[in-house]
């Protein structure tokens, strides 16, 4: 196949699945519009404590809270939004096998997420798993796995994507993949297609602070600003003091997408005074906020770096 129908393929792919998969958070940041509760005295007294504790047991309960809810049988939201955090801790090995559990899960989105979720590590111990996903019986995780794959240089998934591009057409030869995957063959099926397109607004899509099409939709209806979300990922890029300065007033943010755009961006600051100002969120209200809070304090706490490196990073203290 002619490089350009890659190219091709993998554009349609992306904005498909960016048009199929959104995150279902909105509920759960629509469920409160107060101020998180790390204002109220209760949660002060717990963030002194906390403050106290060491560091080990800081980080017990931070995963604590990551296991609890990406395990939570009853709450499928929860385990979606757990998966989420769970994706900014690049190779740590605990986050990988929760991962790894989660594809398993008989929830079509969870599994969803999960794949999601291993795209979002930059963990290639996760690429043997996707591969298996290639052959999960719902279009829309294989699916998910094929682009994640494809986004990591893993050409496994090609004829998935293909036959998204292709419609009811038979797929081009010469694939770089020989590999010919059943859910690939049933996309050629117009009605499995329509499926596709009638997933929209319906599941996820973990974007670059896990929370997706769905949240943005709610934060522009209710006061929400988005452009602020995407100004913290940009300026995140670059750790410098007074960009730490502004991150760690921004936890104490009205708006829930920008205390967990912060938050997780704080991840990245291996300092003491960012990790006790990340237990404050640790009380959020908002579950997406505290578990993208505990992801954060795991990684700016460690002593080791379990992120890969993304962008310019010039540390000026």
């Amino acid at each position: 196949m002619q490089s350009n129908s890659c190219s091709f393929g993998l554009n349609i792919s992306a904005a498909l699945l960016a048009s199929v998969l959104s995150l279902s958070l909105a509920t759960a940041f629509a469920q409160d519009t107060t101020a998180p509760s790390n204002q109220t005295p209760a949660a002060t007294d717990t963030v002194t404590d906390r403050r106290n504790n060491t560091t080990a047991q800081n980080t017990k309960e931070a995963w604590g809270m990551l296991t609890t809810s990406v395990q939570d049988s009853k709450h499928v939201d929860l385990r979606i939004q757990a998966l989420a955090a769970l994706g900014t801790l690049g190779n740590d090995a605990r986050s990988e096998t929760l991962i790894i559990e989660a594809m398993k899960d008989s929830d079509l989105d969870v599994r969803t997420a999960a794949v999601l979720a291993a795209g979002q590590t930059g963990n290639r111990n996760l690429a043997t798993n996707l591969r298996t996903m290639l052959d999960d019986k719902e279009p829309q995780v294989a699916f998910a796995a094929a682009t994640t794959l494809w986004k990591m240089k893993d050409p496994s998934g090609e004829d998935i994507l293909l036959a998204i591009v292709n419609g009811e057409r038979k797929a081009n030869a010469g694939l770089k993949s020989s590999t010919m995957h059943t859910v690939g063959k049933d996309l050629h099926n117009p009605a499995t297609l329509a499926r596709i397109g009638a997933l929209q607004g319906a599941t996820m899509l973990l974007g670059p602070f896990g929370f997706g099409v769905t949240a943005y939709e709610y934060m522009r209806k209710n006061g929400g600003d988005s452009a602020r979300v995407t100004a913290i990922e940009q300026v995140s890029q670059e750790k410098t003091g007074p960009i730490r300065t502004t991150l760690i007033n921004a936890l104490d943010d009205k708006d829930p997408a920008v205390r967990a755009a912060a938050a997780k961006a704080l991840g990245n600051y291996r300092e003491k005074a960012v990790s006790d100002a990340l237990l404050a969120v640790f009380d959020d209200t908002k579950p997406p906020v505290r578990l993208t809070a505990a992801a954060a304090y795991i990684r700016s706490s460690s002593t080791t770096a379990i992120r890969k490196k993304t962008g310019t990073s010039r540390n000026h203290a």
